[in-house]
């Protein structure tokens, strides 16, 4: 097993300011596709040396890199006493993988299992108590690493978005259709007959700017996190260029919940009130098994409220905290 040397980024280029309570730096490991995965790793300085900590690896949004929300996650829950991770995904951000801007539920599934390989293997972690957040897109995809991963003890699915769904039935299952799924399906095969012949992917685009006047809400909200100062980053695919036309593809026809029933560990489902996406996290939750299971509904907030705290607060630490306590411990 070898890793490739990554061209990380030295100086603090993060969307959120930098904590005091926590020691930082940036680490690498690999997944067993080959790829090297680059993640930002956050440790409470009042730890002792000797410590074996419980360990949080963080990813998310879908199309977001390690330097937005994730972070804020991953050096959140390091100042209340876990060490965390957040990580770019195969193919994205600082990460390793070619082509670039590419998704897949297998190979970014396997990023999270790789994450816990690498906490696992730390000597300042208890291998017993490692658990994942998977933020929007990333929600969907830690429920089905932790139905595939035991070692996972707890999860939770902030703003989650389940990608296999949305891409095959579109938004609240609109375009649940053969016939529909079939033009889709027929205009990623023109898609890539076209950039075979180019020797190019054509991107997708990020978040729509400027606004059309007749945005939805939901698309909104995306835009004031991704295109303007309080969350843009030039390294985020929905701050930028998106993902390659045919990068998700593969989410067309691969459910990745399939499972979610048979997961043993703890998981939390977190979801705003009034978020666009509120019925996939409910609906996911419905699929879970067992009493250690939590459906939290923030009154209020937003899909992109939970990204960051939309100025609000809306993000529960206390509830997440006191939920990997309970369950890592």
């Amino acid at each position: 097993m070898t890793e490739k040397d990554l061209d990380l980024t030295a100086e603090w280029d993060k969307t959120f300011p930098k904590s005091d309570a926590v020691h930082h730096e940036k680490v690498t490991f690999h997944n067993r596709y080959g790829i090297t995965l680059a993640a930002d790793l956050y440790r409470p300085r009042a730890a002792a040396a000797d410590a074996r900590l419980a360990a949080i690896a963080v990813c998310g949004p879908f199309g977001a890199v390690k330097e937005q929300c994730a972070g804020l996650y991953a050096q959140t829950l390091a100042e209340r006493g876990f060490l965390t991770i957040a990580f770019d995904p195969s193919y994205t951000g600082e990460s390793g993988g070619e082509p670039r801007f590419v998704a897949s539920p297998d190979i970014n599934t396997e990023d999270f299992l790789a994450a816990v390989d690498y906490l696992s293997y730390r000597d300042d972690v208890d291998a017993e108590a490692v658990g994942i957040v998977g933020i929007c897109g990333w929600g969907g995809l830690a429920i089905n690493a932790a139905a595939l991963d035991p070692r996972i003890r707890a999860t939770v699915a902030s703003t989650m978005y389940d990608m296999s769904r949305v891409a095959a039935k579109g938004y609240f299952d609109e375009a649940d259709s053969a016939e529909a799924r079939q033009a889709q399906r027929r205009a990623l095969a023109e898609q890539r007959t076209r950039d075979y012949a180019t020797g190019t992917y054509e991107r997708a685009g990020g978040v729509v700017d400027p606004l059309p006047a007749d945005a939805p809400q939901f698309v909104r909200d995306y835009h004031d996190y991704y295109k303007t100062p309080r969350g843009y980053h030039p390294r985020s695919l929905n701050s930028n260029e998106g993902w390659n036309v045919t990068g998700t593809m593969s989410f067309l026809n691969q459910p990745i919940l399939a499972y979610a029933g048979e997961i043993e560990g703890a998981v939390m489902v977190l979801h705003g009130e009034r978020a666009h996406s509120r019925y996939m996290g409910e609906d996911a939750f419905a699929r879970l098994t067992g009493d250690n299971k939590e459906l939290v509904i923030v009154p209020g907030a937003t899909h992109t409220d939970l990204y960051d705290g939309g100025g609000k607060d809306a993000i529960p630490w206390d509830k997440v905290q006191g939920f990997f306590e309970k369950h890592l411990h």
